[in-house]
């Protein structure tokens, strides 16, 4: 007998910390998350920097079956939603 998926995080929001993934990953390591969250999940990005070439990218390849959220925008301290609808 299988078991149904359950989620890890009882709110379906998932903490991706760019900070800790070295720079030639990091981009290839976020389009893996997004790949593997399922509809109604959100993916909590971290960042030190705004990630606006990211943002440009995720929207080319995404286009609105993710939206992108920004919960905190200052210097040195960047937190965005990536929730799958």
């Amino acid at each position: 007998m299988t078991q149904a998926h359950t989620h890890l995080s009882p709110d379906a929001i998932y903490p991706f910390d760019a900070r800790g993934i070295a720079k030639r990953f990091r981009h290839a390591a976020i389009f893996g998350a997004l790949d593997s969250l399922n509809s109604g999940e959100t993916m909590r990005f971290v960042n030190d920097h705004d990630p606006l070439p990211l943002l440009g990218q995720l929207q080319a390849r995404y286009g609105e079956t993710v939206n992108i959220e920004y919960r905190q925008r200052e210097p040195g301290a960047i937190v965005i939603d990536f929730i799958k609808p």
